[in-house]
């Protein structure tokens, strides 16, 4: 390492991170983080260090779930619960706790929903009650034409579909569609960018790297009633109702994980956007940022996004260049500019811009702009 590289940057300086995940962080908690490292609030010991059943963690996951719940104004009929496995991990651990070995409904929508299906089929009957496919997975199929089972034991729908960028702007009623079945939903790369209507939903999954901490924790929010029908299968340590009962310290929670996903929720709750705050004041500046991208491209000829507009996901933006010959000179003007890991997903090609809560609107400035003049230079 040159002398150059090892001087650490002047605060502010730092590069804008487009990363799907895991993703960037907000720079505060980052900050707060290294100033505990070593010894949190006097303790004497790094939170890494720590017993998960010392009073020191105790106090630090118990103020992390009262924030979460504050944040997402989740009732009290539902448990909030820290988890390992991720999202793949709950595509598997979601039916051994929810399906009772009948039949699941699924409707998909990109990359993710369709992993989650073959993953539930290992343990259940998983039904395909609709599709995008034919869409090429641009557009968000009419819940009028879902074909829903008459006796599901839950319907899944991944809400944000990080790879392909699809986002559903509101939460389908399943009553109303003639299903008594509850929602499943996986939120994990909107989580918090955005209010959820919980009337609507049973469980909600979301792995925390890309809008709330590190890679590790999961976080699961299950009501009440969904406990305690396990398949036999389903290991103790991702049984619902035991980690409930067990406050999340059955086996050893992801401590690190859920300490910094905690100092994410302060840090949220105290955003604010005019007299909006919390998740409120957040989403608005999530759709100030994703107006101003989605704009950009679509007045340009140069570069091209496929979504459909009804169904454009606020923090995955993926798009194209109309001439992809020039995806690496693009990258790698990017790069100098300090734009970071803008490449597309491997499955789908192209440019993705993931701009979560933590990616403030001075980024997507900078990435317009640099769009505008790469434009310019190779027009």
């Amino acid at each position: 390492m040159t002398e150059q590289q090892q001087q650490p940057k002047p605060a502010g300086t730092r590069p804008f991170n487009f990363s799907a995940g895991p993703a960037a962080m907000p720079e505060a908690v980052l900050q707060r983080a290294a100033s505990e490292m070593l010894d949190w609030q006097g303790s004497g010991m790094s939170v890494m260090e720590m017993s998960h059943r010392g009073k020191e963690f105790g106090a630090i996951c118990t103020q992390a779930e009262a924030d979460i719940r504050t944040l997402l104004a989740v009732p009290e009929n539902f448990h909030i619960l820290f988890m390992q496995g991720g999202g793949l991990g709950e595509n598997a651990i979601v039916p051994m706790n929810l399906s009772r070995g009948k039949t699941a409904d699924f409707v998909i929508t990109g990359s993710w929903s369709i992993k989650s299906q073959k993953e539930a089929q290992r343990y259940c009957t998983a039904h395909v009650a609709a599709s995008n496919a034919g869409d090429h997975h641009t557009k968000l199929p009419d819940p009028s034409t879902w074909q829903l089972s008459q006796d599901a034991s839950y319907v899944h729908l991944c809400t944000n579909e990080t790879i392909n960028g699809i986002e559903f702007q509101q939460l389908p009623d399943l009553a109303a569609l003639g299903s008594n079945a509850p929602l499943v939903i996986d939120f994990s790369s909107h989580v918090a960018s955005r209010s959820v209507d919980w009337s609507r939903v049973g469980l909600a999954f979301g792995g925390a790297q890309k809008n709330l901490g590190p890679a590790g924790l999961t976080l699961v929010i299950v009501r009440d009633d969904l406990l305690g029908h396990a398949l036999e299968i389903c290991p103790s340590a991702f049984n619902y109702k035991i980690v409930a009962d067990n406050k999340s310290m059955y086996n050893t929670p992801p401590t690190w994980g859920i300490y910094m996903a905690g100092l994410t929720f302060q840090w949220l709750l105290q955003q604010t956007e005019g007299a909006l705050t919390g998740v409120a004041a957040i989403e608005q500046r999530n759709i100030a940022k994703a107006n101003l991208l989605y704009g950009f491209i679509d007045a340009s000829s140069f570069y091209v996004n496929k979504i459909d507009p009804s169904c454009r996901s606020r923090m995955n933006v993926p798009f194209f260049l109309a001439d992809e010959s020039r995806n690496d000179a693009f990258l790698a003007g990017a790069r100098e500019a300090g734009l970071l890991q803008l490449k597309g997903h491997k499955s789908v090609g192209g440019m993705r811009a993931s701009i979560y809560n933590a990616m403030p609107l001075e980024g997507v400035q900078a990435l317009v702009s640099y769009m505008r003049e790469f434009e310019r230079s190779h027009a």
